[in-house]
């Protein structure tokens, strides 16, 4: 039977230099059984695959990946990692810069000739003929073609085996048909005829492959930066752990780190895993996960994240993850996997792509054919118009416009505490138009605190929270916490609880000394058939303070009503206000008393609050305000959010969630901060906006570069510069959403 786990992994792809390629690479893979999704981003060099194992191989796709005329980098064996001992891209800066200067230093000296022998006063410079002098550029530009222009023809020789054409077909094309014209200029001229021998063109032949090299180092160059986020998280990840086993204390390797260690960490190092607090008080600096400036107060039971900076005092913490479990590692996967991700918008370009070269050579063909058989101009200049053509026509700009803004704008986002999970939600968030907000634990604080005690009746003060945290002891809702907490405030001894059910958005009921408790909302109890009359005035009490009330029932008799209050965050309403600042209509969606999440709402500068939702009822919230028209991201923080967050057009998840609202989440907030949401909108416009920049300006140099070329309008060099420049610019442009960031990081 077929395994229906899929496994997904993102591996170097070797030998691609424009859109071109990615399109070509990402067809030989989606055309294998076994595979469920091939997405190649040019600007990192990487494929990132889902497939069955059990229907297909790794060696089956790299098979597929070198018959397109590529190299697909497979693990290690045995390992979880490319077979890399160097960072690839670094390798490739520096083979690029290396291969840059030996053509500078030899294109410098062949231009400069070239010049000075259009001169009269050439000869009382250098005490050469014009034929010597050829010769001496015939053997610079040789050594520039054959050493640092080498890479081109070989690419190109590659791809013309497989019957494909990419970036390196035009450039060998078009710097091999000038140095080809100009070695047989000097070599045979009769072959060319006396008049047209003494035309040679080294200097655009070397000065071509020279500017092509540039253009491909500062883009390189560009690249690394725009990938740092990757490595910088990794490089958080300290090398050494302290751990004590059986009473002594060992420096390990963190990888040697096991789950349950206890591990000590003195001040200023940083966090080896992540581990729960179990002895010492300290500060920890969490900037380099959350975002967050401030360092946070630790005291046992609090968690550490690994990569963190411990501040004040020596702690003791269980391990409680390590290697790629950790908190840095799964972040550093989340990123990898975004910046893998492709936008939709994407996909125009890809499939402009597909046909981009071959159209390319074609209208070059034309233009030399058009000039030299139609206009009636020489042979040439006919080859310098076509070259001119072949030369400005690279699709580096086009394949590298959308993938760096997206590596910028998650890296931006991961370094700020915003994890957004892949290209496409990026792209879908600037679109949202409206936010709905869960109360308990996104605007509010979570802990909610026993702020009113209202017995009815014989009931007493303690015999009613007795009998309410007695019910609630085993339930992890944050009311349910609150009640326990303030019974043991007033040490007071809980009795035992039988058959305990939790009731999702209602409460809970329990057999505490043979009678039915019932502990829930005023809803709930209603529903029940059990009048609220008795309760009125105590009800009014509760709602007219802002808090909560929860009845507890016994039998089918009120026992009282306990208010509970959870405060608005500090930062809530400052992340209302620049929510509505970027036009952002705010939403307040609760399960609590309309009265109380109209106190709330008005706290925090929300004009429109809906109270007494069920959790079954968020996603039909969300599903109206679907309807008439809203781009909806939802923000939530529990397990009964996880249906609405999937609704929602973007689900956005708080750091202090549970793992199932984590998991349905388009995009989780690592700081647990309410203007992390506004933070995350605002990248996604920058980024958005980034990228449409990037691809307008890479189609509109292609559709006015190609024209003027074969027109006659472009010389070839000052082609090769627009080329250069034209994939320079769209990495720089990229790059500036990395000092712009997110509003808060202004």
């Amino acid at each position: 039977m077929s395994s229906t786990r899929i496994t997904t992994v993102s591996l170097p792809v070797q030998g691609m230099t424009c859109a071109a390629c990615v399109t070509r690479v990402e067809k030989s893979l989606q055309k294998i059984d076994g595979i469920s999704r091939a997405s190649v981003n040019l600007a990192t060099e990487k494929v990132t695959l889902a497939f069955d194992p059990e229907k297909t191989s790794l060696a089956s796709l790299a098979a597929s990946v070198h018959d397109a005329g590529y190299e697909l980098v497979l693990p290690a064996s045995g390992g979880a990692e490319p077979a890399h001992a160097v960072d690839p891209s670094e390798a490739l800066r520096k083979e690029l810069r290396s291969a840059l200067l030996l053509s500078i230093s030899l294109a410098i000296p062949v231009m400069a000739i070239s010049m000075f022998m259009m001169l009269p006063s050439f000869h009382a410079w250098f005490p050469l003929e014009h034929q010597d002098a050829n010769v001496l550029l015939l053997l610079a530009t040789t050594v520039i073609m054959a050493g640092p222009g080498r890479r081109f023809f070989a690419l190109a020789w590659t791809a013309a085996r497989h019957g494909i054409a990419d970036m390196n077909s035009l450039v060998a094309v078009g710097t091999g048909a000038a140095y080809l014209y100009s070695l047989i200029a000097v070599l045979f001229p009769r072959w060319l005829g006396l008049e047209m021998a003494g035309h040679v063109y080294f200097d655009t032949a070397s000065t071509i492959v020279t500017l092509i090299l540039l253009g491909k180092y500062l883009e390189a160059s560009a690249k690394r930066r725009a990938s740092e986020a990757i490595r910088a998280l990794i490089a958080l990840q300290p090398k050494q752990a302290r751990v004590r086993r059986d009473g002594v204390e060992l420096d390990l390797p963190v990888d040697d780190v096991l789950h349950g260690d206890l591990v000590i960490v003195r001040p200023g190092e940083k966090m080896p895993t992540d581990g729960v607090i179990e002895r010492g008080m300290t500060t920890v600096n969490e900037s380099m996960v959350t975002g967050e400036s401030l360092p946070v107060e630790k005291a046992p039971g609090d968690r550490v994240i690994g990569g963190t900076l411990n501040g004040t005092a020596a702690i003791e913490f269980r391990a409680t993850a390590v290697g790629s479990e950790t908190f840095l590692a799964n972040i550093a996967r989340v990123v990898e996997e975004a910046q893998g991700s492709k936008a939709p918008i994407q996909h125009l370009a890809d499939r402009i792509a597909g046909v981009f070269v071959p159209t390319v050579i074609g209208i070059a063909a034309v233009t030399f054919l058009g000039w030299y058989a139609m206009a009636g101009v020489s042979f040439v200049d006919a080859m310098v118009n076509a070259i001119a053509v072949l030369i400005i026509a690279c699709p580096c700009a086009l394949g590298l416009a959308t993938p760096t803004a997206i590596m910028v704008g998650t890296g931006a986002g991961a370094r700020n505490g915003i994890l957004i999970k892949n290209a496409e939600a990026l792209q879908r968030a600037e679109r949202v138009t409206t936010v709905v907000l869960d109360k308990t634990g996104t605007i509010t604080s979570g802990k909610p605190s026993v702020t009113m005690v209202e017995p009815i009746g014989d009931t007493t003060v303690e015999s009613l929270l007795t009998i309410a945290a007695s019910a609630e002891w085993l339930s992890e809702h944050p009311i349910a916490h609150a009640i326990v907490t303030g019974a043991q405030e007033r040490q007071l001894e809980l009795r035992p609880a039988e058959n305990a059910e939790a009731l999702p958005g209602s409460g809970i009921r329990a057999v505490i000394d043979g009678a039915m408790i019932r502990v829930g909302t005023p809803r709930y109890i209603e529903s029940l058939g059990i009048p609220l009359a008795p309760a009125r005035a105590a009800l009014a009490a509760v709602v007219a303070s802002a808090a909560t009330p929860v009845v507890v029932v016994s039998g089918g008799q009120i026992l009282g009503i306990i208010g509970i209050a959870d405060r608005i965050k500090d930062t809530s309403v400052e992340a209302v206000r620049s929510l509505n600042g970027l036009g952002i209509t705010v939403v307040l969606l609760s399960g609590d008393h309309q009265a109380t999440v109209d106190a709330i709402a008005r706290e925090a500068g929300i004009t429109k609050a809906i109270g007494h939702v069920l959790p079954t009822e968020k996603a039909g919230h969300i599903k109206t305000l679907q309807a008439n028209g809203a781009v909806v991201a939802m923000v939530g923080d529990g397990i009964n959010d996880a249906p609405a967050l999937a609704q929602a057009d973007i689900g956005m998840a708080m750091g202090s969630g549970t793992d199932a609202a984590l998991e349905s989440a388009d995009v989780a907030l690592v700081r647990n901060d309410l203007r992390s949401v506004a933070d995350a909108i605002d990248l996604s416009r920058r980024t958005g906006r980034t990228l449409r920049q990037n691809l307008f300006w890479a189609f509109v140099y292609n559709v006015v570069g190609i024209p003027l070329a074969a027109f006659g309008m472009l010389n070839p060099m000052l082609a090769a510069v627009a080329m250069a420049f034209s994939s320079v610019s769209v990495v720089g442009n990229s790059l500036r959403l990395r000092r712009h960031g997110t509003m808060r990081m202004q």
